[in-house]
């Protein structure tokens, strides 16, 4: 399986940058391409200062070229957006085929003092449910929020799918790279799957601090091993993943079968 990271600082209405990208994508057999959160729309910050209806109109121009690209190149784009009903707006993550598209509502959110997603957006709170998942020519993705791949919660509701790779748009700041390196690693060794981590790039400044995103989108191995990673610059990064690889590494470390073999005691 070929897929990308394309890796950007916000872009508002301009749609030059994925269109270029997504050309050298296709080219190269991009199957799959994942964007980072606040790439589409502005950051959480700037968003709290816009109507709805600016919110609404940027989104809807956003689906038309997402749309209008997925089905020229005959590739699948996931990418994190702000899109508003009845007045209310919601964090989603849309995944764009070339036939369809789907939302995924994000379920857990941001809800600190600084940053408070959670009361600003109208997602619904509710039992944890699976997250999206979907097939490109038989290997299996899911995709989380950033902020969702703490909760161990997430991972049982797809422990048992067999997933072969996470996608994980994120939006990291403040001298996080380490912890979240870390945490990337961690979950794909133990959960035996690729997992593919864009985060946006940029800078957003306020009175209180400098919110610094810096890059270092990744492609974390079955085994738990850094494959390949990006600066902190505007960047396309494609990546090969292999399913025989993944086998491999499930039969090497048996996790899901010693925890199979309890179930059925």
């Amino acid at each position: 399986m070929r897929a990308a990271v394309l890796q950007l600082s916000a872009q508002g209405m301009s749609s030059t940058k994925l269109y270029n990208y997504i050309r050298i994508a296709n080219k190269q057999g991009v199957k799959v391409l994942l964007l980072g959160e606040y790439t589409l729309n502005p950051f959480f910050k700037e968003l709290q200062t816009l109507s709805a209806s600016m919110i609404q109109e940027q989104a809807d121009h956003q689906i038309k070229v997402l749309k209008e690209l997925a089905n020229s190149y005959k590739m699948t784009i996931v990418a994190p957006l702000v899109i508003v009903k009845k007045g209310k707006i919601y964090k989603t993550i849309a995944k764009f085929s070339p036939t369809s598209c789907s939302y995924y509502q994000q379920q857990l959110l941001i809800n600190y003092p600084h940053w408070n997603e959670e009361k600003f957006f109208a997602n619904e709170q509710k039992a944890i449910e699976a997250p999206l998942m979907f097939k490109v020519d038989g290997f299996k993705f899911a995709v989380m929020g950033g902020f969702e791949l703490h909760f161990d919660e997430m991972f049982t509701q797809i422990s048992a799918k067999s997933v072969d790779c996470i996608l994980v748009p994120s939006v990291s700041t403040f001298d996080s790279y380490e912890r979240w390196k870390a945490l990337i690693l961690s979950r794909a060794f133990t959960h035996n799957c690729y997992i593919l981590r864009a985060n946006r790039i940029g800078e957003y400044t306020d009175k209180e601090c400098s919110w610094s995103f810096y890059g270092d989108s990744l492609l974390a191995s079955p085994n738990g091993e850094l494959l390949e990673h990006l600066g902190n610059k505007e960047e396309l990064m494609i990546v090969d993943m292999s399913r025989s690889d993944i086998i491999k590494a499930r039969k090497s470390w048996g996790f899901k079968e010693t925890i199979h073999k309890r179930s059925l005691l």
